[in-house]
């Protein structure tokens, strides 16, 4: 084990689990992984190898003989049969029968219907009432000739779900971590990796558990397919529950007024809409008007009765577009039914995660270390709806009073969120609170931004906040600084314009600069550039400052590990590609051995030199054996010096063994980490 996953069973023992198990027990169960890690919790919460050897093979053992396939369900009815009485693990519903004032459950595998269950068990888990909670289940078999009454008795029901836990213990064990490590062990939690993200794709999948931690939070996330926008709100906690965009009803989400029966806001702490983007799909405008009311004042109507909930909205959707033909063409909004295309619904939202930021899954990404078992972090984030954490930025910063009120509401709750997730002790320094309050912002700025775009009567607002001197501080979204050109437009009512969606047509206005220095104009300068930025490549950035040097100098101390290495071969060939085919150029490149893998090093580094020679460069190579070298930076013969805070070292993690992958291929469709570049002429 690592440090990290050390320090995690020091301070979390038995409330962790190693990530990886679940696949190992899930075979073909089809479970939600909060059910498998309840399993996993009960008999592998511990880092002792030879325990939790033990515990897997047990907990397979309970899944072999207990858990309910669909195609095996004949067979277990058999067992219950012919043994008395039998334990199940299957998802269990109850209705009432009006006609017998009796409540009756239905099991969703096992095929049984109209089994009694007590009032007290209705009562002690009423979300048995409006949907299917996974129950493990003692079943008895009595038959009776009585062809009205059923021979299957349900002996006990227990959900699966942390019955209770130590907040206080929480918190203190919270202090022990740094923010870093904290955040770290968030994303195992979520069972990624968190070495293949970079800090602002961390808060990005952090973002998506506010909705539990929150009241009436409102959520939406649009993206490429793949990149798991609903596995936390289907797998991840027992207080959520995930329907297809299309097949949600007033009644089934709010109340039946014939009946009286209330709804799923009633029952569940988050409900999210999966497949909730589609131009063509069918929206029904009553549930529209409702929805906007119900996140807009947490309240909807039953007949002549206002009733109040508090559950959290989650929408999420696929796009088909690049960002960038969006912004040229309609909106980021664009995507969504024409009913939902709706000004005053999408300004109820108070967070649009950018999901073409997020990275497709892929195999490599699934964490193997430990984090909690989610059925625990699932009762710490309900526990959490209890708090208010939005004005723990005041000490230090104040919002613009150009941001209304709406704004600022979305603001807070995110903020609030966030907080809760990351500091629930409540101690975080100023520029930890800054970071949370800027993201903050950009989530809420990104959906008043296309606001704007879809209806002209909302006015500019200035998303910015002050520090303590009183220094404002605008904000941006990333796309904003990545397609200025497209992205600072207006939307009118005319119909010249080209591009139009209904009523509405791009304004051509006239845009910024582009952020990246252009090819045929170098100049002095400085550029910062945030985290999954797009569109970059080393001729955007370096191509102009050694086009017709004859010397080039690199000095990185990080061109040690392959794909270190292999930044530097783009860089080479980037030399390439901007000089003249008759001309040569010498480059000479300053790193450091690796400790570990030099020999390795000196071999990739040597078949670069080897190649380099019939392109016209001249590749020559050192090791730095002074052990100060950290400065990283490029020097031409023709005065120019490039500083770089973080060397050739620019892009996040991304599949090399991927020959079809563009991310492989182009450097501008790579994500970005965030970095500095300072331009000197000297």
């Amino acid at each position: 084990m690592g440090e990290l996953d050390q320090k995690i069973n020091a301070h979390f023992a038995g409330l962790v689990v190693r990530k990886d198990l679940v696949k190992t027990v899930k075979g073909n169960a089809i479970v939600p992984s909060y059910v498998l890690e309840y399993l996993l919790g009960q008999y592998c919460a511990t880092n002792d190898e030879a325990t939790i050897q033990t515990g897997i093979d047990t907990v397979k053992e309970i899944l072999r003989k207990h858990y309910v396939h669909r195609n095996e369900a004949g067979l277990i009815r058999s067992h219950i049969k012919e043994k008395g009485r039998y334990k199940v693990i299957d998802k269990v519903s109850v209705a009432l029968n009006e006609k017998t004032d009796a409540y009756e459950a239905e099991f969703s595998s096992l095929g049984i219907k109209k089994v009694l269950v007590d009032s007290g068990t209705v009562k002690a888990h009423p979300k048995l009432l409006v949907s299917g909670v996974w129950c493990i289940c003692d079943v008895e078999y009595q038959f009776t000739e009585d062809a009205n009454s059923t021979p299957w008795v349900l002996s006990t029901l227990k959900p699966i779900q942390l019955s209770h836990f130590d907040f206080e213990q929480y918190l203190s064990a919270r202090k022990a971590f740094t923010l870093d490590e904290w955040i770290d062990l968030l994303v195992q939690s979520m069972g990624f990796d968190p070495a293949l993200f970079g800090r602002r794709s961390k808060l990005t999948q952090i973002v998506r558990l506010i909705p539990f931690c929150e009241r009436n939070y409102n959520l939406i996330e649009l993206g490429p397919k793949g990149t798991g926008k609903s596995h936390i709100f289907s797998e991840f906690s027992p207080h959520g529950i995930l329907i297809s965009g299309g097949e949600v009803t007033v009644p089934k989400l709010f109340v039946n007024n014939a009946t009286g029966k209330i709804g799923l806001v009633g029952y569940w702490d988050v409900v999210a809409f999966d497949e909730f983007a589609g131009k063509r799909k069918r929206a029904d405008k009553a549930l529209v008007d409702i929805l906007k009311n119900y996140m807009a004042n947490k309240s909807f109507s039953r007949g002549i009765e206002t009733l109040g909930a508090e559950a959290s909205m989650a929408f999420l959707g696929n796009t088909r577009h690049a960002v960038p033909y969006m912004l040229k063409h309609s909106d980021l909004f664009d995507e969504l039914p024409e009913k939902f295309y709706d000004s005053a619904f999408l300004d109820r939202l108070h967070f649009y995660i950018p999901g073409w930021e997020v990275d497709i899954i892929r195999g490599e990404m699934f964490s193997a270390g430990y984090g909690f078992v989610v059925d625990y972090l699932a009762e710490i984030l309900r526990s959490l709806r209890n708090h208010d954490y939005s004005d723990r930025y005041q000490t230090w910063f104040s919002l613009s009073s150009d941001i209304s009120t709406r704004d600022r509401d979305g603001i807070h709750k995110t903020f609030s969120g966030l907080m809760k997730i990351l500091f629930p002790h409540g101690e975080a320094s100023a520029r930890e609170v800054e970071a949370l309050l800027r993201f903050a912002i950009e989530g809420r700025k990104r959906v008043k931004d296309q606001l704007m775009r879809i209806d002209p009567t909302y006015a500019q607002v200035c998303f910015a906040y002050l520090d303590e001197a009183g220094k404002s501080h605008t904000v941006t979204t990333l796309e904003e600084d990545e397609y200025p050109h497209h992205y600072h437009r207006t939307i009118g009512d005319g119909t010249d314009d080209p591009v139009t969606r209904g009523p509405h047509a791009v304004d051509e206005s006239a845009a910024p600069t582009a952020a990246v220095p252009q090819p045929d104009a170098p100049q002095e300068g400085h550029q910062s550039f945030k985290e999954n930025h797009k569109g970059l490549d080393y001729d955007g950035l370096f191509g102009a400052y050694v086009r017709g040097a004859n010397r080039i100098t690199l000095t990185d101390p990080y061109i040690r590990l392959f794909y270190q290495v292999r930044n530097f071969m783009e860089f080479v060939e980037m030399i390439v590609r901007n000089k003249a085919p008759e001309d040569e150029v010498a480059v000479h490149l300053v790193t450091v051995e690796d400790e570990f893998k030099g020999e390795q090093q000196r071999e990739q580094l040597d078949r670069i030199v080897e190649a380099a020679e019939s392109a016209g460069i001249e590749l020559t190579w050192e090791f730095d054996r002074t052990g100060s070298l950290h400065a990283r930076h490029i020097v031409t013969d023709t005065g120019w010096k490039i500083s770089l805070d973080r060397g050739l070292d620019i892009f996040q993690h991304y599949d090399m063994n991927d020959a079809f992958a563009f991310a492989n291929r182009m450097q501008q469709f790579r994500s970005c980490k965030a970095f500095e570049v300072t331009y000197i002429r000297q």
